[in-house]
């Protein structure tokens, strides 16, 4: 792979490796690992929506690997979902208190992929898709 194409597309890789797994142990296996307990079918409900968005945006993003025409499309939605989801956990942090340290490492892992996204979409990278 060449050296743009690497840059460009790293993010998406590693945000797949990791967001997938997240993805299901939200939607099946949340007391084991998380230490969450939905009792109720809405509370199941809405981890398993969480794990159809988070599965959806993983196949946008590996299809914008392999898909030049939607890897600008593919970066976009990175960006803004991993700030999305650091930007609303250091919220928490702040008027919560810190989480278990898995959070607190999926919070810099987010602003990290969400603002190099944000870097590559401004750099001379992206600016010759």
């Amino acid at each position: 792979m060449k050296n743009k194409a690497i840059i460009t597309k790293i993010n998406l890789v590693i945000s797949v490796i990791v967001v997938i797994p997240a993805a299901l142990i939200y939607g099946f296996d949340l007391t084991d690992f998380l230490n969450l307990n939905p009792s109720t079918l809405d509370e199941k409900s809405f981890y398993k929506a969480i794990m159809g968005i988070y599965l959806t945006f993983s196949l946008l993003w590996i299809w914008g690997v392999f898909k030049s025409q939607l890897l600008a499309t593919a970066l976009i939605s990175n960006m803004v979902f991993m700030l999305g989801l650091g930007l609303g956990r250091a919220i928490s942090i702040v008027l919560d208190g810190p989480p278990s340290m898995i959070y607190l490492v999926g919070t810099v892992g987010e602003l990290v992929l969400g603002l190099y996204g944000l870097w590559i979409l401004n750099s001379k990278y992206c600016k010759k898709m």
